[in-house]
């Protein structure tokens, strides 16, 4: 690690370690800070399920490489960093929403799952929620949590571009084995080991995505190409292959690496995966997509 640019910020909802590479990684969803203001009615077992658990520590190698780091603290659950403040379910509020609301029919089957920017079902579709929700309380939420780490997401990518000429910027997921009911557009979908999203090449250039998909392959791993995951909101912002920012989402299968019953991690399953997740981003270290 550079000496100089380790550098850690940490406010309440966001953990940005500064790297010296063209590398970024985020993972927005493996938050498990529970905001004192969630007012849910659902018990934290059941919305810890939604998270992306320990993919945090999965990565927690990659610092040392001098990759930059940014994570959320916040639960998915209580706000999705990786919607777009459009995707707005207006019937959960108990005013008006003034701001602009998506009209486009690809984003708006995730409102319809209950999975909006704030999501209003779990992926089993329980309720989240026996009360509308302030419209102001919605504006808190979109300040503290959604556009920090947004921020810190794109500052990120633009000084891995400015240092190289180039960033390569992987969102860092993790999926259940089998897609529940309210999860995805597939539900009852095995997943495979890996599933690797470019938004159909439009985020990154696919020969470096193809590249991706075949080292973990490589490694023994199934891998899907853009499906049923093609990438969200924040590979859409910050890629721009055109312009040399590459930004792909990987989601690994969970039955890899912990029981999702219990959340619990397993450590043999862990330490694999680790290790394959480490020679993937020193493979990503040593290309230069231009």
């Amino acid at each position: 690690m550079h000496p100089v640019l380790k550098i850690i910020q940490s406010r309440a909802q966001v953990t940005t370690v500064a790297g010296h590479t063209p590398l970024v990684l985020d993972s927005p969803h493996s938050g498990t800070v529970y905001p004192d203001d969630f007012g849910t009615v659902r018990e934290l077992a059941t919305l810890r399920r939604a998270e992306d658990t320990h993919v945090e520590k999965l990565y927690a190698f990659a610092p040392a490489l001098g990759v930059a780091w940014v994570e959320a603290h916040f639960p998915r659950s209580y706000l999705d960093a990786n919607r777009d403040t459009t995707e707005i379910d207006t019937t959960m509020l108990d005013g008006a929403w003034t701001d602009p609301v998506s009209t486009d029919p690809r984003v708006l089957s995730k409102v319809r799952l209950g999975k909006g920017l704030i999501w209003k079902l779990t992926d089993e579709g329980l309720p989240i929620y026996d009360r509308q929700l302030p419209v102001d309380e919605v504006r808190q939420r979109i300040d503290s949590c959604w556009r920090p780490y947004h921020a810190a997401v794109t500052q990120a990518v633009d000084e891995a571009h400015a240092r190289h000429g180039y960033a390569i910027h992987i969102n860092c997921h993790s999926m259940p084995a089998i897609a529940a009911s309210h999860a995805t557009d597939f539900p009852g979908l095995a997943h495979a080991d890996f599933v690797i999203g470019d938004r159909d090449g439009s985020t990154a250039d696919p020969a470096l995505s193809r590249k991706l998909c075949e080292h973990l392959r490589g490694l023994g791993y199934s891998v899907d190409y853009n499906h049923p995951y093609k990438g969200v909101e924040l590979v859409r912002r910050n890629g721009d292959p055109a312009g040399n920012r590459h930004s792909i989402q990987v989601e690994i299968n969970r039955k890899l690496y912990m029981d999702e019953a219990t959340l619990a991690l397993d450590e043999t399953g862990a330490a694999r995966l680790q290790a394959h997740l480490r020679s993937m981003v020193e493979m990503l270290l040593a290309t230069d997509p231009r």
